[in-house]
């Protein structure tokens, strides 16, 4: 079988796009894939670092309101969908999965076109501009939180609920002493906080507000700054701690989330599925920063299921913060309610789901 993929722009387009093609391979060794994206998205070197052949089109958003700008982006769709057509036609796939971002547009358009089967994966509860674009043109439309299906209207008949493939790559990591490698206890109730892969200016600030304090504290907290944040972050502590560590970025997060007791983190859809799967209690900060709001409708998908808290930025200040994380490190009976809550919130078989989806198609 021959799979192609499209994603692009965010990790959270593009990891549970590799976290599919990882259990397919599992499932059917054979399976050749193609992942199509665009030189200036993250995809242009997580996927070839992941070993995925990696083809790059052209192509540019819609703005929301009216703008010169939309003729050029109407121009270069015609464009990248004739490119896309003819890396699709070279390629020959059995199906294409679009994961969200500008490039699926073309992409999926393209293979549709084509009379390729096609399904789009729609991670957040709110449903992305390119993938309401496609709906109509594709057979399937697999969504993440049930909240988003109302979203494609007539096309609702074609929504199946899957679930994150990044949930299955994670729910069988077990605890283990990864805490370790960050000079923690693994046997001390630990904090794991973060604000994406990049950091978070708000989240890193009441962090630094609220550094005096924590040090004092009888659990741990891991704070992960963002590359970019690291050494300025640094230079703002008040020294160092024994039981408050600070990194610029983890690479094994899966293994750090099943050694902690909470994370305090925003709510993008792949945090999400991954804390779900392993039915972790959280405090989710959204950002404010992103279409239609999605990560505050994320967060509430959970919070209203009593599997989270959450604090708004507006909200966020160090007394706000520390009396919510005594609260819950201090309550460990309330944490075991929210991650059991957690818990039944993810799909922990969301690759399989998504996989019996595509095949179907094939057949």
């Amino acid at each position: 079988m021959k799979v192609l993929l499209s994603g692009g722009g965010t990790g959270g387009h593009i990891y549970p796009a590799l976290a599919l093609m990882r259990e397919m391979k599992k499932q059917y060794p054979d399976t050749e894939f193609l992942y199509i994206g665009t030189e200036r998205g993250l995809e242009s070197t997580i996927v070839p670092d992941n070993g995925v052949p990696f083809k790059a089109i052209e192509i540019q958003g819609f703005r929301r309101s009216f703008s010169m700008d939309n003729l050029k982006t109407i121009g270069k769709f015609i464009k990248s969908t004739s490119d896309a057509k003819k890396i699709i036609k070279d390629f020959q796939p059995d199906v294409v999965l679009g994961t969200g971002g500008y490039v699926c547009g073309p992409v999926v358009y393209a293979a549709s076109r084509l009379g390729i089967p096609a399904v789009i994966h729609e991670q957040n509860s709110v449903a992305g501009l390119t993938n309401k674009f496609l709906a109509p043109f594709v057979k399937k439309i697999a969504i993440c939180f049930e909240e988003a299906a109302d979203q494609f209207g007539r096309h609702k008949e074609k929504v199946v609920f899957t679930g994150n493939p990044r949930a299955q790559e994670v729910v069988h990591v077990r605890k283990n002493s990864a805490l370790k490698e960050y000079g923690l206890n693994p046997d001390i109730p630990t904090v794991l906080m973060f604000g994406g892969s990049r950091g978070a200016q708000k989240i890193n600030d009441t962090f630094v507000d609220s550094y005096a304090e924590l040090k004092t504290k009888p659990y741990q907290v891991l704070f992960v700054s963002g590359k970019l944040h690291y050494e300025s972050l640094l230079s703002r502590l008040d020294g160092t701690s024994e039981n408050v560590k600070v990194v610029p970025y983890i690479s094994n997060m899966p293994e750090v989330f099943a050694g902690v007791s909470l994370i305090v983190s925003r709510s993008g859809a792949t945090t999400l599925a991954e804390m779900t799967a392993l039915g972790l209690p959280s405090i989710l900060i959204p950002s404010v920063n992103v279409t239609d709001d999605h990560q505050t409708k994320n967060a509430l998908s959970l919070a209203d299921k009593g599997a989270a808290k959450m604090i708004t930025e507006k909200e966020l200040t160090r007394e706000v913060f520390i009396e919510e994380l005594d609260r819950l490190m201090q309550n460990p009976s309330e944490r075991a309610a929210m991650a059991e809550k957690a818990k039944r919130a993810g799909v922990p078989d969301a690759a399989d789901r998504l996989i019996d989806l595509m095949t179907d198609l094939t057949e």
